[in-house]
């Protein structure tokens, strides 16, 4: 009898700071547009932003290729000589994992007295996702409440919505506005507000 073994893929993990860099340009809206002429490449390093002006050009070329391998980004043809560089949704997604890495909330210079709360009920076969969203949840300096009830005293519904999207738990998560909660003293002596 023949085994058959079960091979598991790793995601392709992006390490270099210009992959990065390419995927969350290109997830910007700017679309590369390649051409076989010297003159398109100067065209396109001449509307890109200054730090990405530093790359190597046959570099950025094999980045591109890469990514298209990788089915991250796709090639669309405008005319004859000229190609548009666009993210296909796994760059998109996988882009919108890097600027998560990068997730801040703004606080703001006088507090408006509200608490922002978010709870969520993720069943146990998107284990993964509830942990991820825990963590970052945690890492962002909200407070726990209780296991599954986070607890911020600044707007912070589109950065919540953005990580909700990202690890795709929509329908598992509530967000809500609170004027007062019981244990408002603690609360208040752990965001430094009192």
């Amino acid at each position: 009898m023949l085994k058959i073994r079960k091979m598991r893929y790793k995601r392709k993990r992006i390490y270099s700071p210009w992959k990065k860099k390419l995927l969350l340009l290109l997830l910007g809206g700017i679309a590369v547009g390649a051409t076989g002429s010297k003159r398109g490449i100067s065209k396109f390093f001449a509307s890109i932003p200054k730090e990405f002006r530093k790359i190597n050009r046959e570099y950025l070329r094999q980045l591109i290729t890469e990514f298209y391998r990788d089915r991250l980004v796709d090639m669309i043809d405008i005319s004859g000589e000229e190609t548009r560089v666009v993210l296909t949704e796994k760059g998109k997604l996988r882009a919108m994992q890097f600027s998560i890495d990068d997730l801040k909330i703004k606080t703001p210079a006088r507090w408006d007295k509200k608490w922002r709360v978010v709870m969520f009920d993720v069943p146990e076969k998107n284990r993964q996702a509830r942990d991820a969203l825990r963590s970052k949840l945690r890492e962002l300096g909200f407070y726990e409440l209780q296991k599954s009830v986070f607890i911020f005293p600044y707007e912070c519904k589109d950065e919540t919505d953005f990580i909700i999207e990202i690890f795709d738990i929509r329908r598992h998560v509530r967000y809500g506005i609170l004027e007062s909660v019981t244990n408002e003293a603690e609360l208040l002596r752990h965001f430094d507000l009192a």
